[in-house]
């Protein structure tokens, strides 16, 4: 990618952000060090201090600032839940397969992986670009633990995330999509999982798919108690079958004490049950500090705003991106806030900075991120997005101009190259020309 010749380069590690929107609507330059934001400085009243080096409020800036003409900085983009190796990306065109069951979609994914001919660590490699050239700088994957993939899947998920820890952070689930207690073997390989690079241990569908909740937790949160790993479970069972097993989930978190590492993915139930039974399972989601991870679907969405009045942490993720369980997906954690906010009526500005907040610190505070966000000493890993606040952002499908990871420029994509935003200038430091895997 190249500039043009009137356009100055941008710092690859800039040392101020001039005249940023932060999220509460203040404008700022933020001043950025070693990875790190050192200061936020308010823009003061030009009328009465003409001259911001002297008014003694930060730092001055100095080579490799960047005035961003009032666009909008947020912490990185979270993506809480996705399938970096189930993706189709960087694979031909796959026409998608319809399932009328969970079994069958299963059954057809097994068979293309074998088909496809891409290995996942291109086609995952190609979906971690897209992520980050978007603003995604921290995602949770899960990867496929069955007796056919066994760890092939994990092994080179995390060669992926070697190869991207400069520029978006990755998680690992380990994910029994096939079960647990019913695939021979897999409790076995699950337990291999987190001694070979996985960060947590998965689950599917305990009375659904293996027909034996007790069994399957016993599994799932014996090896996260054995290997100190976080929970994140699929649970697509619905009405008051899947709010039993959440509040069963509920109980065994509190019981080893693992509040604040525990998610379920998906939790259709709670968009299906009563207020009743919905009000009772919230109650001891919120007590045993389970979090829900939604990514706003277009049946059976749980009830975000209230659970959130119970005090549950709900969160968003893309979950599948072209591959055989779904046509669609761009990895825009944006569009999914907006996706999130239309299924779920969302529309003052307060609902959807609630939104946003589902795809940043509510995100970032699920996965554990420690130094998330925008206050002195927090990693730098930002996006600068072409809106004037955040409900705009949710609602208005805007550009991303500038991706930072620890400080260092990594993005956008070239269709959302800088020179493309007028309002912008750039002073000093090094040229920045991403340029893809060779």
């Amino acid at each position: 990618m190249s500039h043009p010749a009137d356009t100055p380069s941008i710092p690859l590690a800039p040392e101020v952000l001039r005249n940023a929107t932060l999220p509460d609507g203040r404008r700022a330059d933020i001043h950025l060090a070693d990875g790190r934001v050192t200061a936020l400085v308010d823009q003061p009243d030009k009328a009465d201090q003409p001259d911001r080096a002297d008014t003694g409020r930060g730092p001055a800036a100095g080579p490799g600032s960047i005035d961003l003409g009032g666009a909008l900085v947020l912490p990185a983009l979270v993506d809480g839940h996705a399938h970096l190796d189930k993706t189709l990306l960087g694979a031909p065109w796959q026409p998608h397969p319809t399932s009328a069951t969970l079994r069958e979609h299963i059954a057809n994914e097994r068979a293309l992986r074998v088909s496809t001919g891409v290995p996942v660590t291109d086609r995952a490699t190609a979906l971690a670009h897209r992520m980050v050239s978007l603003g995604t700088g921290h995602v949770r994957s899960h990867v496929d633990i069955d007796p056919d993939v066994r760890l092939d899947g994990l092994r080179e998920l995390v060669e992926v995330r070697e190869k991207f820890r400069d520029r978006l952070g990755i998680q690992i689930v380990a994910f029994p999509q096939s079960g647990v207690v019913t695939a021979p073997g897999v409790a076995d390989l699950l337990d291999a999982a987190l001694s070979e690079g996985a960060d947590l241990i998965g689950g599917l569908d305990p009375a659904g798919f293996d027909g034996d909740v007790d069994g399957q937790l016993d599994i799932v949160f014996g090896l996260a108690e054995r290997h100190g790993a976080g929970v994140d479970i699929h649970l697509h069972d619905g009405g008051v079958t899947g709010t039993r097993q959440l509040r069963d989930i509920a109980e065994r978190t509190a019981a080893l004490g693992l509040d604040g590492t525990v998610t379920v993915s998906h939790a259709y139930a709670l968009g299906e049950v009563d207020a009743t039974e919905l009000d009772r399972t919230a109650t001891a989601l919120a007590t045993a500090g389970v979090a829900i991870m939604t990514n706003g679907p277009r049946h059976s969405m749980p009830p975000v705003l209230r659970l959130r009045e119970h005090g549950v942490r709900v969160f968003a993720g893309s979950d599948n991106i072209r591959d055989t369980w779904w046509p669609y997906g761009t990895a825009d954690m944006l569009e999914r806030a907006t996706i999130i906010g239309l299924q779920g009526d969302l529309m003052s500005d307060g609902e959807l900075r609630h939104a946003a907040s589902m795809i940043t610190d509510e995100a970032a505070a699920a996965l554990g991120l420690t130094d998330y966000g925008l206050a002195p000493g927090c990693r730098a890993d930002l996006v600068v997005i072409a809106a004037g606040g955040v409900p705009e952002a949710v609602a208005a499908h805007p550009r991303r101009l500038l991706v930072l990871h620890g400080g260092r420029v990594v993005g956008p994509a070239p269709e959302n190259d800088f020179p493309d935003f007028p309002a912008v200038s750039v002073t000093g430091g090094d040229a920045f020309a991403p340029q893809g895997e060779r």
